[in-house]
Protein backbone atom coordinates (compact mmCIF):
# COMPACT_ATOMS: atom_id res chain seq x y z
CA UNK A 1 0.00 0.00 0.00
CA UNK A 2 1.35 3.40 -1.00
CA UNK A 3 0.41 5.42 2.09
CA UNK A 4 1.21 8.80 0.57
CA UNK A 5 -0.89 8.05 -2.51
CA UNK A 6 -3.79 6.89 -0.31
CA UNK A 7 -3.55 10.09 1.74
CA UNK A 8 -3.77 12.10 -1.49
CA UNK A 9 -6.82 10.09 -2.55
CA UNK A 10 -8.51 10.72 0.81
CA UNK A 11 -7.78 14.43 0.50
CA UNK A 12 -9.42 14.27 -2.94
CA UNK A 13 -12.56 12.64 -1.52
CA UNK A 14 -11.98 8.89 -1.06
CA UNK A 15 -13.28 7.48 2.25
CA UNK A 16 -12.36 4.23 4.02
CA UNK A 17 -15.45 2.24 4.95
CA UNK A 18 -16.56 -0.87 6.78
CA UNK A 19 -15.89 -3.88 4.57
CA UNK A 20 -12.69 -2.43 3.08
CA UNK A 21 -9.45 -4.32 3.68
CA UNK A 22 -7.89 -2.08 6.30
CA UNK A 23 -5.13 -4.44 7.41
CA UNK A 24 -2.54 -2.10 5.90
CA UNK A 25 -3.25 0.33 8.75
CA UNK A 26 -1.60 -2.17 11.09
CA UNK A 27 1.25 -3.29 8.85
CA UNK A 28 2.26 0.08 7.40
CA UNK A 29 5.48 1.69 8.59
CA UNK A 30 4.50 3.91 11.53
CA UNK A 31 6.46 6.93 10.34
CA UNK A 32 4.88 6.70 6.87
CA UNK A 33 1.41 6.31 8.39
CA UNK A 34 1.94 9.33 10.64
CA UNK A 35 3.21 11.40 7.71
CA UNK A 36 0.16 10.47 5.64
CA UNK A 37 -2.18 11.27 8.54
CA UNK A 38 -0.57 14.66 8.97
CA UNK A 39 -0.97 15.36 5.25
CA UNK A 40 -4.69 14.67 5.59
CA UNK A 41 -4.94 16.81 8.73
CA UNK A 42 -3.17 19.73 7.07
CA UNK A 43 -5.29 19.60 3.92
CA UNK A 44 -8.72 19.01 5.48
CA UNK A 45 -8.48 20.59 8.95
CA UNK A 46 -5.77 23.20 8.51
CA UNK A 47 -3.46 24.43 11.24
CA UNK A 48 -6.15 25.50 13.71
CA UNK A 49 -6.01 23.52 16.96
CA UNK A 50 -9.28 23.44 18.89
CA UNK A 51 -8.67 23.59 22.66
CA UNK A 52 -11.25 22.71 25.28
CA UNK A 53 -11.34 22.53 29.06
CA UNK A 54 -13.74 20.77 31.42
CA UNK A 55 -14.91 21.06 35.01
CA UNK A 56 -16.49 18.31 37.11
CA UNK A 57 -19.85 19.72 38.13
CA UNK A 58 -20.58 16.64 40.22
CA UNK A 59 -17.94 14.02 41.00
CA UNK A 60 -18.13 10.46 42.35
CA UNK A 61 -21.12 8.44 43.58
CA UNK A 62 -21.85 7.08 40.10
CA UNK A 63 -24.20 4.11 39.83
CA UNK A 64 -22.77 2.85 36.52
CA UNK A 65 -20.25 0.00 36.40
CA UNK A 66 -17.70 1.18 33.81
CA UNK A 67 -14.59 -0.86 34.59
CA UNK A 68 -12.10 1.87 33.66
CA UNK A 69 -13.55 4.63 35.83
CA UNK A 70 -12.50 5.57 39.37
CA UNK A 71 -15.95 7.07 39.98
CA UNK A 72 -17.97 3.96 39.06
CA UNK A 73 -20.05 1.90 41.45
CA UNK A 74 -17.55 -0.99 41.33
CA UNK A 75 -14.45 1.13 41.92
CA UNK A 76 -12.49 1.13 45.17
CA UNK A 77 -10.15 3.86 44.03
CA UNK A 78 -11.23 6.38 46.65
CA UNK A 79 -11.73 9.26 44.21
CA UNK A 80 -12.87 12.73 45.20
CA UNK A 81 -16.61 13.04 45.73
CA UNK A 82 -18.69 16.18 45.78
CA UNK A 83 -22.22 17.24 44.99
CA UNK A 84 -22.87 19.75 42.23
CA UNK A 85 -20.50 22.70 42.46
CA UNK A 86 -21.48 26.22 43.34
CA UNK A 87 -22.45 27.74 39.96
CA UNK A 88 -20.23 30.75 40.71
CA UNK A 89 -17.19 28.43 40.76
CA UNK A 90 -18.16 27.04 37.35
CA UNK A 91 -18.69 30.51 35.92
CA UNK A 92 -15.35 31.82 37.20
CA UNK A 93 -13.50 28.80 35.80
CA UNK A 94 -15.08 29.35 32.39
CA UNK A 95 -14.21 33.04 32.52
CA UNK A 96 -10.60 32.25 33.45
CA UNK A 97 -10.30 29.68 30.65
CA UNK A 98 -11.69 32.20 28.18
CA UNK A 99 -9.11 34.76 29.30
CA UNK A 100 -6.37 32.17 28.72
CA UNK A 101 -7.51 31.65 25.14
CA UNK A 102 -9.46 28.37 25.18
CA UNK A 103 -12.05 27.66 22.45
CA UNK A 104 -14.67 25.86 24.50
CA UNK A 105 -15.59 24.94 28.08
CA UNK A 106 -17.54 21.88 29.22
CA UNK A 107 -19.44 20.87 32.35
CA UNK A 108 -19.07 17.17 33.23
CA UNK A 109 -21.49 15.38 35.54
CA UNK A 110 -20.97 11.88 36.97
CA UNK A 111 -23.73 9.29 36.84
CA UNK A 112 -26.26 7.99 34.33
CA UNK A 113 -27.73 11.47 33.95
CA UNK A 114 -28.16 14.65 36.02
CA UNK A 115 -30.77 14.80 38.76
CA UNK A 116 -33.66 17.21 38.13
CA UNK A 117 -32.21 19.64 40.67
CA UNK A 118 -28.70 19.49 39.16
CA UNK A 119 -30.09 19.91 35.67
CA UNK A 120 -31.81 23.16 36.64
CA UNK A 121 -28.52 24.42 38.12
CA UNK A 122 -26.75 23.51 34.87
CA UNK A 123 -29.34 25.36 32.80
CA UNK A 124 -29.00 28.46 34.99
CA UNK A 125 -25.19 28.59 34.88
CA UNK A 126 -25.14 27.89 31.13
CA UNK A 127 -27.55 30.78 30.54
CA UNK A 128 -25.31 33.07 32.56
CA UNK A 129 -22.13 31.96 30.75
CA UNK A 130 -23.81 32.33 27.38
CA UNK A 131 -25.02 35.79 28.31
CA UNK A 132 -21.77 37.12 29.80
CA UNK A 133 -18.96 35.17 28.10
CA UNK A 134 -17.84 34.41 24.54
CA UNK A 135 -16.35 30.94 25.04
CA UNK A 136 -18.22 28.03 23.36
CA UNK A 137 -20.17 25.88 25.82
CA UNK A 138 -20.34 22.08 25.96
CA UNK A 139 -21.75 19.51 28.38
CA UNK A 140 -21.01 15.89 29.23
CA UNK A 141 -23.99 14.85 31.31
CA UNK A 142 -24.64 11.23 30.42
CA UNK A 143 -28.03 10.11 29.13
CA UNK A 144 -30.71 12.72 28.56
CA UNK A 145 -34.07 13.12 26.90
CA UNK A 146 -34.77 15.05 23.71
CA UNK A 147 -36.40 17.76 25.85
CA UNK A 148 -33.29 18.10 28.01
CA UNK A 149 -31.05 18.40 24.95
CA UNK A 150 -33.40 21.06 23.61
CA UNK A 151 -33.29 23.07 26.83
CA UNK A 152 -29.49 22.92 26.89
CA UNK A 153 -29.37 24.08 23.29
CA UNK A 154 -31.70 27.00 23.92
CA UNK A 155 -29.68 27.94 27.02
CA UNK A 156 -26.51 28.27 24.95
CA UNK A 157 -24.85 24.85 24.72
CA UNK A 158 -23.51 24.07 21.25
CA UNK A 159 -21.77 20.75 21.90
CA UNK A 160 -22.50 17.48 23.71
CA UNK A 161 -19.82 15.00 24.74
CA UNK A 162 -20.77 11.31 24.93
CA UNK A 163 -18.03 8.73 24.33
CA UNK A 164 -18.89 5.37 22.80
CA UNK A 165 -15.72 4.17 24.62
CA UNK A 166 -14.77 1.25 22.33
CA UNK A 167 -16.17 -1.12 19.71
CA UNK A 168 -19.63 -2.67 19.85
CA UNK A 169 -18.01 -6.11 20.35
CA UNK A 170 -15.83 -5.07 23.27
CA UNK A 171 -18.29 -2.73 25.02
CA UNK A 172 -19.90 -5.44 27.25
CA UNK A 173 -16.42 -6.23 28.59
CA UNK A 174 -16.15 -2.72 30.09
CA UNK A 175 -19.76 -1.84 30.99
CA UNK A 176 -23.04 -3.68 31.50
CA UNK A 177 -25.15 -1.09 33.34
CA UNK A 178 -25.96 0.51 29.98
CA UNK A 179 -25.47 -0.69 26.42
CA UNK A 180 -23.71 0.35 23.25
CA UNK A 181 -27.12 0.92 21.68
CA UNK A 182 -28.01 3.23 24.57
CA UNK A 183 -24.94 5.30 23.66
CA UNK A 184 -25.88 5.44 19.97
CA UNK A 185 -29.46 6.46 20.74
CA UNK A 186 -28.27 9.23 23.07
CA UNK A 187 -25.92 10.58 20.40
CA UNK A 188 -28.72 10.52 17.84
CA UNK A 189 -31.01 12.51 20.17
CA UNK A 190 -28.35 15.19 20.61
CA UNK A 191 -27.68 15.34 16.86
CA UNK A 192 -31.38 15.53 16.06
CA UNK A 193 -31.55 18.63 18.27
CA UNK A 194 -28.82 20.22 16.14
CA UNK A 195 -26.05 19.88 18.72
CA UNK A 196 -22.50 19.04 17.67
CA UNK A 197 -21.44 15.77 19.29
CA UNK A 198 -17.97 15.03 20.62
CA UNK A 199 -17.52 11.26 20.94
CA UNK A 200 -14.51 8.99 21.09
CA UNK A 201 -13.18 6.46 23.51
CA UNK A 202 -10.35 4.88 25.44
CA UNK A 203 -7.57 2.68 24.11
CA UNK A 204 -5.54 0.23 26.16
CA UNK A 205 -8.46 -1.39 28.02
CA UNK A 206 -7.71 -4.88 26.70
CA UNK A 207 -9.32 -4.41 23.29
CA UNK A 208 -7.57 -5.49 20.09
CA UNK A 209 -6.69 -3.53 16.97
CA UNK A 210 -9.86 -4.65 15.22
CA UNK A 211 -11.84 -3.05 18.06
CA UNK A 212 -9.97 0.24 17.63
CA UNK A 213 -10.60 0.26 13.89
CA UNK A 214 -14.25 -0.65 14.47
CA UNK A 215 -14.62 2.26 16.89
CA UNK A 216 -13.15 4.62 14.29
CA UNK A 217 -15.56 3.29 11.64
CA UNK A 218 -18.57 3.63 13.96
CA UNK A 219 -17.68 7.26 14.68
CA UNK A 220 -17.37 7.90 10.94
CA UNK A 221 -20.79 6.35 10.34
CA UNK A 222 -22.23 8.55 13.08
CA UNK A 223 -20.74 11.66 11.40
CA UNK A 224 -18.85 12.59 14.57
CA UNK A 225 -16.51 15.51 13.98
CA UNK A 226 -14.81 15.79 17.36
CA UNK A 227 -13.18 12.55 18.47
CA UNK A 228 -11.27 12.46 21.78
CA UNK A 229 -8.72 9.66 22.09
CA UNK A 230 -7.92 8.69 25.68
CA UNK A 231 -5.15 6.27 26.63
CA UNK A 232 -5.98 4.25 29.73
CA UNK A 233 -3.88 4.94 32.78
CA UNK A 234 -4.81 1.91 34.91
CA UNK A 235 -6.11 3.18 38.25
CA UNK A 236 -5.56 1.21 41.43
CA UNK A 237 -8.90 0.14 42.84
CA UNK A 238 -10.57 -0.33 39.44
CA UNK A 239 -11.04 -3.70 37.69
CA UNK A 240 -8.48 -2.66 35.04
CA UNK A 241 -5.75 -1.77 37.52
CA UNK A 242 -3.52 -4.68 36.45
CA UNK A 243 -3.38 -3.88 32.74
CA UNK A 244 -0.09 -2.94 31.15
CA UNK A 245 0.04 0.62 29.88
CA UNK A 246 -0.33 1.05 26.15
CA UNK A 247 2.88 1.93 24.28
CA UNK A 248 3.56 5.34 22.77
CA UNK A 249 3.88 3.78 19.30
CA UNK A 250 0.42 2.25 19.68
CA UNK A 251 -1.03 5.61 20.73
CA UNK A 252 0.50 7.30 17.66
CA UNK A 253 -0.67 4.54 15.32
CA UNK A 254 -4.19 4.77 16.74
CA UNK A 255 -4.36 8.53 16.20
CA UNK A 256 -3.08 8.14 12.65
CA UNK A 257 -5.63 5.40 11.95
CA UNK A 258 -8.46 7.56 13.24
CA UNK A 259 -7.31 10.38 10.96
CA UNK A 260 -7.34 8.11 7.90
CA UNK A 261 -10.86 6.87 8.73
CA UNK A 262 -12.21 10.23 9.93
CA UNK A 263 -10.26 12.61 7.68
CA UNK A 264 -12.14 15.86 8.32
CA UNK A 265 -12.83 15.32 12.04
CA UNK A 266 -11.04 16.94 14.95
CA UNK A 267 -8.98 14.09 16.39
CA UNK A 268 -8.64 15.31 19.96
CA UNK A 269 -5.76 14.41 22.27
CA UNK A 270 -7.31 13.58 25.64
CA UNK A 271 -6.45 11.49 28.72
CA UNK A 272 -3.17 9.64 29.18
CA UNK A 273 -0.83 12.23 27.70
CA UNK A 274 1.55 11.87 30.60
CA UNK A 275 2.46 8.38 29.37
CA UNK A 276 4.12 9.91 26.30
CA UNK A 277 7.68 11.16 26.64
CA UNK A 278 6.76 14.47 25.01
CA UNK A 279 3.37 14.78 26.77
CA UNK A 280 1.58 14.35 23.45
CA UNK A 281 3.54 16.74 21.23
CA UNK A 282 4.20 13.99 18.66
CA UNK A 283 0.48 13.36 18.18
CA UNK A 284 0.21 16.72 16.39
CA UNK A 285 2.44 15.35 13.64
CA UNK A 286 0.37 12.15 13.56
CA UNK A 287 -3.05 13.53 12.68
CA UNK A 288 -4.25 15.21 15.89
CA UNK A 289 -5.91 18.59 15.44
CA UNK A 290 -7.44 19.32 18.85
CA UNK A 291 -6.81 18.76 22.54
CA UNK A 292 -8.28 18.86 26.00
CA UNK A 293 -6.13 21.17 28.09
CA UNK A 294 -5.93 22.70 31.56
CA UNK A 295 -4.92 21.59 35.03
CA UNK A 296 -7.03 18.47 35.40
CA UNK A 297 -6.75 14.71 35.71
CA UNK A 298 -7.56 14.07 32.05
CA UNK A 299 -4.55 16.02 30.78
CA UNK A 300 -2.22 15.25 33.71
CA UNK A 301 1.01 17.11 33.15
CA UNK A 302 -0.02 20.02 30.94
CA UNK A 303 -1.39 23.50 31.49
CA UNK A 304 -3.16 25.83 29.09
CA UNK A 305 -0.08 28.07 28.90
CA UNK A 306 2.22 25.10 28.22
CA UNK A 307 -0.05 23.75 25.50
CA UNK A 308 -0.32 27.15 23.83
CA UNK A 309 3.47 27.52 23.88
CA UNK A 310 3.99 24.02 22.48
CA UNK A 311 1.48 24.54 19.68
CA UNK A 312 3.01 27.91 18.81
CA UNK A 313 6.39 26.19 18.44
CA UNK A 314 4.73 23.76 16.03
CA UNK A 315 3.36 26.63 13.97
CA UNK A 316 -0.27 25.88 14.83
CA UNK A 317 -3.05 28.45 15.09
CA UNK A 318 -4.67 28.57 18.53
CA UNK A 319 -6.72 31.75 18.08
CA UNK A 320 -10.12 30.94 19.63
CA UNK A 321 -12.99 30.88 17.17
CA UNK A 322 -14.95 33.36 19.27
CA UNK A 323 -12.11 35.87 18.78
CA UNK A 324 -12.33 35.79 14.97
CA UNK A 325 -14.60 37.84 12.69
CA UNK A 326 -17.70 35.85 11.75
CA UNK A 327 -16.47 35.32 8.17
CA UNK A 328 -13.06 34.03 9.35
CA UNK A 329 -14.21 31.32 11.73
CA UNK A 330 -13.39 27.65 11.34
CA UNK A 331 -16.38 25.38 10.72
CA UNK A 332 -15.78 23.18 13.78
CA UNK A 333 -19.37 22.62 14.95
CA UNK A 334 -20.41 20.17 12.27
CA UNK A 335 -24.11 19.40 12.57
CA UNK A 336 -25.58 16.03 11.69
CA UNK A 337 -28.29 16.60 9.08
CA UNK A 338 -30.09 13.29 9.51
CA UNK A 339 -29.64 12.16 5.90
CA UNK A 340 -31.26 8.83 5.25
CA UNK A 341 -27.94 7.15 4.41
CA UNK A 342 -26.55 8.12 7.84
CA UNK A 343 -29.41 6.50 9.72
CA UNK A 344 -28.39 2.95 8.96
CA UNK A 345 -27.90 0.58 11.87
CA UNK A 346 -24.51 0.96 13.51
Amino acid sequence: MDIKKLAEQIIAGKRLKRGDDLSFLLSADLDELREGADMIRSALCGDKVDLCTIISGREGNCGENCRFCAQSAISHAGCDRHEFLDPDIIFERAKSNQEEGVDRFGIVDSGYGPSPADFEKIIAVVQRMHRELKIELCCSLGFMTAEQFHRLHVAGVTGIHNNIETSRRFFPHICTSHTFDDKIANIRRAQAEGLAVCSGGIIGMGENWDDRIDMALTLSELSIHSIPINSLMPIKGTPLEGLERISEDDILRTIAIFRFINPDADIRLAGGRIMMKDNGRSTFSSGASASITGNMLTTSGSTIAQDLAMLKELGRDTTPDWERPADKRWDRNFIWKGQEEEQKEI
